[in-house]
């Protein structure tokens, strides 16, 4: 079924927490666009009298002065109301007050930290299947994430791996994701934690998909499931598999470097758009 509502991929920020010398030295031209200000967007073409926006954060917890600055940023956008939903469990993901909140809701948005501990509370749970619900029947349904609550949009997720200078088998972890998008795997804080080898050695192992590989402070947002218009200071990179060569994936040992030929590469900016489906590149007029 082709669901009526937005999804918005955002590639994250960095925080404090960085790990010295696992980062880029990003040097940007133009302002960085935040995940408030691209909601915020969004809800303002929408004719009512109130937007109601729920956070969820499941893959880590919220400090307390990070639930004030959502707050505060979220009303200047537009939002009049704006909760806080802590998933700390899988009673939390079946509790019938906080599935009542998200049924009530204009937009939910899910916070970084990590994919997997996300997955494990909210997996299969009735509160993950009432965004579905109305994601796919509400045309004025926002469903947004950034970081691990990004990456965890895809039916196929990237549990783990680390950046090596050489492609093994056992380097990367795949998973079940949301499966709020089909055909795609998001990988975020690409640029800046340099995370290409680790998106095309997922992409080689599952060729039919599309990787999407998002810059921070840059954002996909996909109408229908399929049409992504990308926004943001950044770039998203996409890898297609469609057409890849030869490669040894499926006969190298954990010990043999993988190789893979004719992957495709596209570089999308602010102006530019996608149609996942079709893998087909589109500008903005004007751009």
């Amino acid at each position: 079924m082709i669901p009526k509502g937005k999804l918005i991929i955002i590639g994250g920020h960095e925080s404090k927490g960085d790990v010295p010398g696992e980062n880029l030295d990003i040097q940007k031209k133009t302002s960085p666009t935040s995940h408030f200000e691209i909601l915020g967007t969004l809800i303002s073409k929408i004719p009512r009298t109130h937007h109601i926006i729920e956070i969820i954060a499941a893959a880590s917890s919220i400090p307390r002065e990070m639930e004030e600055l959502y707050i505060h940023s979220y009303k200047q956008v537009g939002f009049t109301h704006v909760g806080i939903i802590q998933v700390e469990n899988e009673a939390d993901a079946q509790d019938s007050l906080l599935i009542k909140r998200v049924q009530n809701a204009h937009a939910v948005f899910f916070t970084g930290g990590d994919q997997n501990k996300l997955m494990s509370v909210i997996g299969q749970s009735p509160l993950l299947t009432a965004i579905k619900n109305k994601y796919t029947e509400d045309k004025h349904f926002i469903v947004g994430g950034t970081s691990a609550g990004a990456m965890a949009m895809s039916e196929t997720i990237i549990g783990g791996g680390p950046i090596v200078e050489a492609l093994f088998k056992s380097d990367i972890r795949i998973s079940k994701g949301m499966n709020m998008i089909q055909g795609v795997i998001i990988d975020t804080h690409f640029i800046k934690r340099g995370r290409f080898a680790r998106l095309a050695h997922a992409i080689a192992l599952n060729p039919s998909c599309l990787g999407i590989g998002l810059g921070e402070d840059t954002a996909l947002i996909i109408s229908e499931g399929n049409h992504a218009e990308c926004i943001g200071s950044g770039m998203v990179i996409l890898i297609d598999g469609s057409k890849m060569g030869l490669t040894n994936i499926d006969v190298a040992d954990d010990s043999t470097p993988i190789v893979v030929d004719n992957l495709t590469v596209s570089i999308l900016a602010e102006g530019s758009s996608y149609l996942i489906q079709e893998k087909k590149f589109g500008l903005a007029a004007g751009k």
